[in-house]
């Protein structure tokens, strides 16, 4: 077991776990952040290929992800580690604030701090989101508009998944099988034609 990267990825998720507020989502750009930009452990394409796995998985996604992380960093130790750190400080925050909010909740100061927290939650998701489409579209984490650095099947896949969510109000698991299936497929026959 590696002790310097063991601590490394508990100390990450303790602040994973204190400062993602918002839910699972919002946690995913902090968890990039520490893993890929603060100590340099996974490229962005293998920490987005673990946010697919552990979107596909079932339970939060933040848990997954903590869970993915640590397994592949530093296995099974690694995988208790980053999980136990992720979720320790938000349960110690939450039976707090379970404690205080029943105590005050008529309180209108405690209303307004939750409203005002809303747009950080949504913007926190939404750069999460727009991380992962950039790497999923350009063949890097920058966005270059040159044809040869585009992902055209990926392209396609997004705007026929988005199509079938917004018009036909499939199900994430629908969705994510869907894609899947297609793109193996697609994989396979394009090198084929080409």
């Amino acid at each position: 077991m590696n002790m310097p990267i063991i601590f490394k990825l508990f100390l990450s998720f303790l602040q994973v776990g204190l400062f993602s507020v918002g839910g699972g989502y919002a946690a995913i750009p902090l968890i990039q952040n520490q893993i890929v930009n603060v100590w340099h452990l996974m490229t962005m394409d293998e920490f987005a290929d673990l946010i697919t796995i552990a979107e596909m998985t079932p339970g939060p996604i933040s848990i997954n992800s903590a869970t993915f992380v640590g397994m592949r960093l530093a296995g099974i130790p690694g995988a208790i580690i980053c999980t136990v750190g992720c979720i320790l400080m938000p349960f110690i925050l939450c039976l707090l604030l379970a404690y205080y909010y029943y105590k005050y909740r008529d309180f209108s100061g405690v209303q307004t701090v939750l409203s005002c927290l809303r747009p950080a939650v949504v913007s926190l998701i939404s750069c999460a989101g727009l991380s992962i489409l950039t790497l999923a579209i350009f063949h890097n984490e920058q966005v270059d508009f040159a044809l040869d650095n585009l992902k055209f099947i990926e392209i396609g896949l997004f705007f026929i998944c988005l199509y079938l969510l917004r018009r036909f109000k499939l199900g994430a698991i629908q969705i994510i099988l869907g894609s899947g299936v297609v793109g193996t497929l697609l994989y396979f026959v394009v090198p084929a034609i080409t």
